[in-house]
């Protein structure tokens, strides 16, 4: 009994310092891991999707956040650089002169366009004015509709032109209606008809002494339109040379080089322009100005130095300046004339005989020819030539 007294004392002493080593221990936050654990808040889902911050314990010191890689900072792309297209220059518009040129312009939309494109050709010669008188939907056939020789022969009467453009025929693809006649188109009796009223709708022109253009058609986007354009061309052609008028063919600025109708093709500067419409048949601004571009070479050939755009005029009601004035005058005795010469004429280069007509001078010795032909001698070669056979220094054994 008394040896087991000490042993129960030393084991309550023992528990008493092991509890108070705990309570130590949870006084200063040396928590086991398992104890952290159970203290720590738990995540919901709503934490888990979005995420929450969690509270600094004075266990776990604060880690600074994750350095991010360097990336390369994208140059925002620049927009594609647009090609420059340079404009021509336009010349500037002169002023008309009071006694100018008027070209008359008649016809069907096309011509309307015609005359626009003519508008800009002209626009720098003050010599030429031109007046487009176009019906949109006019032609030769519905003389019910739009009366052309009558309404030419006023327009002549009154605007007194000193040329005529006419463009006509895309409207014409339609029976012949008037006088009697009723015809469908593409037969025999249309054509017959239809000639003869191109026929005297351009002598209202020619029979007045006024140069006549007639331009043809294009081809157009329908087969069956550019078929119909074909024959009327080639009747304009015809008629034209009939009645002393003149024919300008325009169909192969709107086709590629096989001959096929384009809607894409170069203009008077030789860039690549829109020329069609979408529909086929209307023609762009550049088309107009290339089709007026056909008419103005011939134009001008006619006009002649009136649709110069250098021409000027002087003013004579105005005193000529006084030097001018002052210049002593020509006296006729002393003016003399000369006969023209015709350059032709052998006596203007101050010979007449051909050269190589004299004999030639003879020569004092014979030459190698005549001692070959007329003796038979030949001259040695030289030596070293190639035909010399003569044997120098000693034979090769």
């Amino acid at each position: 009994m008394m040896i087991e007294r000490p042993a129960r004392a030393t084991m309550a002493s023992l528990r008493a310092i092991f509890t108070a080593f705990l309570a130590a221990v949870t006084a200063y936050g040396c928590l086991s891991p398992a104890a952290e654990a159970q203290e720590r808040p738990r995540k919901n889902l709503l934490d888990m999707l979005f995420g929450t911050r969690e509270p600094d314990y004075p266990d776990q010191p604060e880690q600074p956040p994750p350095r991010r890689k360097s990336q390369p900072r994208k140059r925002p792309t620049p927009p594609p650089r647009q090609p420059v297209v340079v404009q021509p220059e336009t010349p500037p518009a002169a002023e008309k002169l009071p006694d100018a040129k008027t070209i008359l312009v008649v016809g069907d939309f096309l011509a309307s366009g015609l005359g626009t494109g003519l508008e800009d050709a002209f626009s720098a010669s003050p010599g030429v004015v031109i007046q487009s008188r176009g019906n949109v939907a006019s032609g030769l056939v519905r003389q019910d509709y739009y009366n052309w020789p009558q309404q030419l022969s006023g327009m002549m009467d009154q605007l007194k032109p000193a040329m005529v453009v006419v463009m006509l025929g895309a409207n014409d693809r339609q029976p012949i209606i008037g006088s009697g006649l009723n015809e469908k188109y593409g037969t025999d009796p249309w054509f017959i008809a239809y000639e003869e009223r191109v026929q005297q709708f351009a002598k209202l022109v020619t029979n007045r002494h006024i140069p006549l253009l007639w331009v043809g058609l294009p081809p157009f986007g329908s087969d069956q339109l550019t078929a119909s354009a074909v024959k009327l061309n080639h009747l304009y052609q015809s008629q034209m040379a009939a009645v002393g008028g003149e024919y300008v063919d325009i169909w192969d600025g709107f086709t590629n080089q096989s001959g096929e109708f384009v809607v894409t093709g170069s203009d008077i500067n030789g860039q690549q322009v829109r020329l069609r419409t979408a529909d086929g048949v209307n023609i762009t601004a550049a088309g107009k100005r290339k089709i007026a571009f056909y008419v103005e070479k011939p134009a001008r050939r006619l006009l002649g130095n009136q649709a110069s755009p250098d021409i000027t005029r002087l003013d004579t009601s105005s005193p000529l300046p006084a030097q001018q004035a002052s210049l002593p005058g020509i006296e006729p005795e002393k003016v003399t004339s000369t006969p023209p010469m015709s350059l032709s004429d052998p006596e203007l280069d101050g010979g007449s005989q051909l050269l190589g007509n004299t004999p030639a001078p003879a020569s004092p010795a014979a030459s190698p020819r005549d001692l070959l032909v007329d003796k038979g001698q030949m001259a040695p070669a030289p030596t070293g030539r190639v035909d010399d056979y003569r044997l120098q220094g000693s034979v090769a054994r």
